[in-house]
C-alpha cells in the first residue's frame, strides 16, 4: 500500500504543477482561493501522511488474526481414515488356529532311565527321562504325593520338551512331565503314549494324516514369550475313555496311536 500512496502522490504533483502554471497566467488570479498557487506544498504534505498511514496500517494488519471470509478459502477439511474391516474369522478356522498353536509345542515321547527323591524338596522327584536325544535331560516332578516312585521306574511317559529350564531347589528342570488330574486334584497320574512308541517320537493334535504338515516346534524363548503353553493347557482334557484331546476333538497322537491315562476320565491335563 505504501507503494500505491507514493505513485498516486507523484502523480498529483505533476497534475498540480500544471494546474498551478496554468492559474497563475489566468486574470483572475487574485479572485481565486490561495490554495490553488501552494498546491504543490499541499499535495506534498498528502503524500507524507497517505506513505505514513501505509506504513502503520501494514504493522497494525500484520497482527490481525487470520478470518476465513467469502473470498478467502478454508482448507480442506480431512475426511477421516476409515479402519479396514476386521475379518470375523469363522469357527472353522478359530479350532485351527488352536491346533496349529497347540502343534507348536515340542511334546515327545520319553522314558524313565532313573527317577529318586529329591534331596532339598519333599514333594519333587527327579528323573532322568530319555527322549531320544544323545543323553536323558534332569526333569523335576512334583509327583512324591501320588506316584510311589517304584512305579516311575522305566515308566513311559509324556514330555513337554520346549520350555525354558528352571531351578528347582537347585535342580535344573529341563522339561515337564504330562499329568492327567482329576478336578480336586486329589488324583494324578503320567499320561501313557501308546504302545510301540519310542523314546523321542513326536506327540501332535490331530489326525493321522496332520503329522506330514508339522510345524517345526517353537523354541523354548518363544514359547514363554508368546505363552503357547498357557493358552494350550487349559483347552487338554481326557474324555469319558482316558483319551487325550484339545478342546474335545483334536485327539492327542503319536504314530502308533493314541496317549491316554489310565484311570482319569474327564480330567484336566496339565
Amino acid at each position: 500500500m505504501a507503494a500505491t500512496a507514493a505513485v498516486f502522490s507523484g502523480g498529483l504533483k505533476v497534475k498540480a504543477g500544471l494546474f498551478a502554471a496554468q492559474i497563475s497566467s489566468l486574470p483572475l488570479r487574485d479572485h481565486l482561493p490561495r490554495c490553488l498557487f501552494s498546491s504543490s506544498k499541499t499535495i506534498a504534505s498528502v503524500s507524507r501522511s497517505l506513505r505514513v498511514s501505509a506504513v502503520n496500517n501494514n504493522h497494525r494488519r500484520s497482527s490481525w488474526p487470520r478470518v476465513s471470509t467469502f473470498c478467502t478459502a478454508a482448507p480442506d477439511a480431512v475426511s477421516p481414515v476409515s479402519e479396514p474391516e476386521k475379518k470375523v474369522e469363522s469357527v472353522e478356522e478359530v479350532e485351527e488356529n488352536v491346533k496349529e498353536t497347540a502343534n507348536l509345542l515340542d511334546i515327545r515321547v520319553g522314558r524313565i532311565v532313573k527317577a529318586w527323591q529329591h534331596e532339598e524338596a519333599d514333594s519333587l522327584y527327579v528323573e532322568e527321562v530319555d527322549i531320544g536325544e544323545a543323553e536323558p535331560r534332569i526333569i523335576c516332578s512334583g509327583l512324591v504325593k501320588y506316584v510311589p516312585l517304584d512305579l516311575l521306574q522305566g515308566a513311559s511317559v509324556v514330555v513337554l520338551a520346549n520350555l525354558k529350564p528352571r531351578n528347582m531347589r537347585g535342580v535344573k528342570s529341563c522339561g515337564m512331565l504330562l499329568c492327567a488330574s482329576d478336578s480336586s486334584h486329589e488324583n494324578v497320574e503320567p499320561l501313557v503314549p501308546p504302545q510301540g512308541s519310542v523314546p523321542g517320537d513326536r506327540v501332535w493334535f490331530g489326525n493321522e494324516e496332520d503329522l506330514e504338515q508339522l510345524p517345526e516346534p517353537s523354541p523354548p524363548n518363544k514359547v514363554q514369550k508368546k505363552k503357547i503353553w498357557e493358552a494350550v493347557q487349559p483347552l487338554l482334557k481326557t474324555d469319558d475313555s482316558g483319551v487325550s484331546m484339545l478342546k474335545e476333538e483334536h485327539l492327542m497322537r503319536t504314530s502308533s496311536g493314541l496317549v491316554t491315562s489310565n484311570t482319569l476320565k474327564n480330567a484336566n491335563i496339565s
